[in-house]
């Protein structure tokens, strides 16, 4: 039995939830996969799979040995990789997780311009707002804009942005322009849907201010509560980059210029790996680059 191709079948089978998944990514037929599986579970003398009409389940004993299995199969990966250094040309499929706005605003222009600079590249770019899990959803890389930081995995920060008070000239001229944090208590303050509350912290030249607001629309995506803003329908907190160029066109202006919000913190996540493929380590430092580069932002020390 060739060991690797079986436990490429089991892994495959388990993470795609079938085993004609699973052929099609080894390239190879549903028979022979099964076949593999099975001359594996044989040489162990224990059932991995359940199988039924409609689905794959794992034993007890399946789902111990497919956490290792996977390890085996990637400390391949690498060797293979570190041997070859992949004949210095990154290849290969990329799965890269990022936050909505971002991605729309401007990840999905940079991934583009990366396949153009690497043609045997494959990207799987997946824009959503949660916090995915790397190894249970197999993303290479992910871009995570503040909140917390898995323990287990690599986190390398490449940016810091300011968060702005901004709003538009229309709102503004209808409202007045607060000149005092405590002004803000009499506007509309819309704010990310994150389940938090309405108190804003503010750091302004006197120091640390907390000013406790109402917000009577929240939105759970950033470019909504960005055009909402710009709808005259109220004052919101932004990190600089989303804002800077509409401030320079003057669709938007600042509120309470001297002072600032809590900054975004830019992180690239990925598996800890004594050799990183080639095609991540390239994707991890474009991506360094362009998030070093968008405006308003401090580019952070590895």
């Amino acid at each position: 039995m060739d060991t690797l191709r079986a436990l490429a079948a089991f892994v495959h089978s388990v993470e795609l939830g079938s085993l004609s998944s699973a052929a099609r990514a080894l390239d190879t037929t549903q028979p022979t996969v099964s076949k593999l599986v099975a001359g594996l579970e044989r040489s162990l003398g224990v059932r991995l799979l359940r199988r039924s009409a409609t689905r794959l389940t794992l034993t007890d004993e399946g789902q111990r040995f497919h956490d290792r299995a996977r390890r085996i199969l990637e400390e391949y990966d690498e060797a293979v990789a570190d041997a070859r250094e992949q004949s210095q040309t990154p290849r290969g499929l990329l799965r890269v997780s990022a936050p909505a706005a971002l991605g729309q605003a401007k990840l999905n222009g940079w991934m583009l311009e990366f396949l153009a600079q690497h043609p045997e590249i494959e990207i799987d770019l997946l824009l959503e707002d949660r916090f995915v899990d790397l190894l249970e959803e197999r993303i290479d890389v992910s871009l995570r804009l503040s909140g917390p930081l898995p323990p287990h995995l690599v986190a390398r920060a490449v940016g810091r942005w300011p968060r702005l008070l901004v709003a538009s000239p229309d709102y503004l001229a209808a409202h007045g322009k607060p000149r005092r944090p405590d002004d803000l208590a009499a506007h509309n303050y819309l704010r990310y849907a994150s389940g938090g509350d309405d108190t804003l912290v503010l750091d302004g030249p006197d120091g640390p201010v907390r000013v406790e607001l109402t917000s009577r629309y929240r939105v759970s995506n950033a470019m909504a509560l960005l055009e909402s803003v710009q709808q005259g329908a109220g004052i919101a907190l932004a990190p600089s980059w989303s804002v800077a160029d509409a401030l320079k066109r003057g669709e938007l202006v600042r509120v309470l210029p001297r002072h600032t919000g809590p900054a975004q913190v830019a992180h690239l996540l990925y598996a800890p790996r004594r050799h990183q493929p080639l095609r991540v380590r390239v994707l991890v430092d474009f991506l360094s680059e362009r998030l070093a580069s968008l405006p308003g932002g401090e580019k952070l020390p590895r």
